[in-house]
């Protein structure tokens, strides 16, 4: 009799937040990408450019914006790009809330 073969288990891509250096998969983190011009969230997680990712938290992303954010995409962000992802986390809820 022949064995079955196992299916491999499924990779996850893992990332690492920006802000609390904690590890998890893809899917639950926020991705924030560098294209040429600007740096801006990048809600479906594919546009081209260099992505850093970042918890769905407001601590996480308060930590990001502090410098950690532009140390990870190599890059110095805008006041007008720094607007938008402001914006974005003022839409976040706080761990207390």
């Amino acid at each position: 009799m022949a064995k079955k073969k196992k299916k491999p288990a499924k990779h996850i891509p893992q990332r690492t937040c920006v802000g609390c250096r904690k590890v998890l998969s893809k899917r639950e983190l926020m991705r924030v990408v560098r294209s040429d011009n600007n740096v801006q969230f990048d809600p479906t997680g594919k546009a081209n450019g260099r992505g850093a990712y970042i918890h769905n938290q407001r601590e996480c992303w308060e930590k990001a914006l502090d410098g950690k954010l532009e140390k990870a995409l190599h890059t110095t962000i805008s006041a007008e790009d720094r607007r938008s992802l402001v914006e974005v986390m003022d839409s976040l809820a706080t761990k207390d809330e």
